[in-house]
């Protein structure tokens, strides 16, 4: 891999702005849009007419972004190699009618995302982010980033069994976020979010809406070698792989045989099934109209398929020093040690043999150390976009992220040196 590719600490520090400046889907894709432009790379509408030119471009819809760089002189049937990723993360989303509370709380109405650890969003300063929708049909984004809501926990005092027994939470009950004192009047939220947002409350007709902690990520650990912080499920892999396609895109031409992609979908957390999921049309729309648009026929879409190989980056499962039994007894991913392979033989996980040849490929050109992942045989298996997307495109795809501990939590931990790790793989993919 070129040094020009090569990511290190600053890398990670970047991540940390990354993070902040994302909390929510919406936001994700901004920022990696934003990044993308200053490679050079342009926006395209799918309303319009594609052409066949070659550079950078990309797709924004919603909470999900696509982005390619198709070098000088590919022909239509030049394969892909592809980056997958999620955008969004458990947390708690607000509802249609938001305004709520009792005895002169003010609160508001939430509905829980994904399989969030419900305890981990108690007693933290959460602001509030996402998008408006306005009568115009436009959206504009918002980002309330200082404490505004708060999960109260009950005291211990009025729960004793909570230390010995377990803290038990009620989903519906036990999660509604206060923010303020007073009577509840209707309206009273979406007023004072536009108002934050610099628009008329009377042009607001919907939104998708979240709150989020406000705490920065941080270095944690005597030397700094770990980091924690929030939405590193998955908003970790997207930054990389923004990162390192932008990175590629600056690469001669004549390096790149294949055409490198970046694909950051939204809807992970709760199965894919949206029209900017993993299990939607819009990569393979994408893939298909670039084919097109280079003067390619239905054939030449078939062989760019067949030789497209996608990395489906998520994080994954560090051992946990408390919970060493959870684990596969011989199966030890730690932090700082490198992208992890996750492999599952009942298609939790895409990745096979030759998927696995190829990703020890990628690391070796990029001189960076590996793992694999397995779960323990009496433990569930989670899973993610790769076998979606190899099943609804039929292209080879090999699942692989990075080590993390407290997965689902509000805020996530993983080693300071894995970000960079895993974007110089990414890199070395990218560029075959």
């Amino acid at each position: 891999m070129s040094s020009s590719l090569r990511f290190d600490r600053g890398h990670t520090d970047d991540l940390m702005a990354f993070l902040m400046a994302s909390p929510s889907p919406y936001h994700a894709v901004a920022t990696a849009a934003e990044r993308l432009e200053k490679a050079g790379f342009r926006q395209v509408e799918e309303t319009a007419a594609w052409d066949g030119t070659s550079g950078g471009k990309y797709v924004l819809r919603g909470g999900a972004i696509v982005a390619w760089y198709v070098p000088e002189g590919a022909a239509a049937h030049t394969p892909y190699r592809i980056v997958g990723a999620h955008t969004d993360s458990p947390n708690l989303r607000v509802k249609p009618l938001p305004d709520t509370g009792a005895y002169g709380w003010r609160q508001v109405a939430v509905e829980i995302y994904g399989g969030t650890l419900l305890n981990t969003w108690l007693d933290r300063d959460l602001g509030l982010a996402g998008r408006i929708s306005l009568r115009d049909g436009t959206h504009r984004l918002v980002n309330i980033d200082r404490p505004l809501l708060r999960v109260p926990q009950l005291a211990v005092h009025l729960d004793r069994s909570a230390n010995p027994d377990g803290l038990k939470l009620d989903r519906q009950k036990h999660m509604q976020p206060i923010w303020g004192l007073g009577d509840v009047e209707e309206g009273d939220l979406i007023r004072f979010v536009a108002e934050e947002a610099g628009v008329d409350a009377a042009d607001v007709t919907g939104w998708d809406l979240m709150p989020h902690p406000v705490e920065p990520p941080a270095y944690l650990g005597r030397d700094r070698e770990l980091l924690a912080g929030p939405r590193m499920d998955n908003l970790l892999s997207v930054h990389a792989a923004t990162a390192a396609l932008a990175a590629v895109a600056g690469q001669p031409d004549s390096e790149l045989p294949y055409i490198p992609v970046m694909a950051a979908f939204d809807h992970e957390e709760n199965g894919s099934q949206s029209d900017t999921g993993a299990d939607g049309p819009l990569l393979g729309t994408v893939l298909e109209r670039s084919v097109f648009a280079r003067g390619g026929t239905y054939e030449d879409r078939a062989r760019a398929f067949a030789g497209t190989v996608c990395l489906s980056s998520d994080t994954g499962h560090a051992i946990h020093p408390n919970y060493a039994e959870r684990h596969d007894p011989t199966h030890h991913p730690v932090v700082n040690g490198g992208p992890i392979l996750k492999v599952n033989v009942n298609m939790r996980y895409a990745t096979d043999g030759s998927g696995r040849a190829v990703f020890a490929a990628a690391c070796r050109k990029a001189d960076v150390p590996w793992q694999t992942f397995v779960s323990n045989n009496s433990m569930p298996c989670g899973t993610t976009i790769g076998p979606i997307t190899a099943a609804r495109h039929g292209i080879q795809t090999v699942d692989i992220g990075v080590a993390i501990l407290s997965m689902h939590s509000a805020r996530e931990l993983c080693g300071a040196d894995d970000p960079y790790l895993l974007a110089n793989a990414v890199a070395a993919f990218l560029v075959g």
